[in-house]
């Protein structure tokens, strides 16, 4: 069983900046694929960024790249998501997922076996 619990979240103005933290329990930590989705209200959860467990390699939605950036710090057991520039649409509540299997692809939320309870992020215009 892995437990993740997302922090950071937020009010921040437009071009701001936010730093999301997730924390997972689980012996191999570094052996999991990480991910960040987001859901904004009346939308589909999205999916925002993830990292493979092998060499690091990141992977951004169109929509983030440039602005977002994903990392991971096997030894704290933490992946976070860096998010500036922010701008209004970016206002969602986000996840934070972790795939075990690693079945299908890091893009798609069945990908991942646990989530986080969520973390609100608002950017005011």
């Amino acid at each position: 069983q892995v437990q993740l619990v997302e922090s950071g979240g937020g009010l921040v103005q437009a071009g701001g900046s936010l730093r999301l933290s997730c924390a997972a329990s689980g012996r191999t930590f570094s052996s999991y694929t990480m991910g960040w989705f987001r859901q904004a209200p009346g939308k589909e959860r999205e999916f925002v960024a993830t990292i493979r467990w092998s060499f690091g390699y990141t992977y951004y939605a169109d929509s983030v790249k440039g602005r977002f950036s994903i990392s991971r710090d096997n030894a704290k057991n933490t992946v976070y998501l860096q998010m500036n520039s922010l701008k209004p649409e970016d206002t969602a509540v986000y996840y934070c997922a972790a795939g075990v299997s690693g079945s299908g692809s890091a893009y798609n939320a069945p990908f991942y076996d646990y989530w986080g309870q969520g973390t609100q992020v608002t950017v005011s215009s």
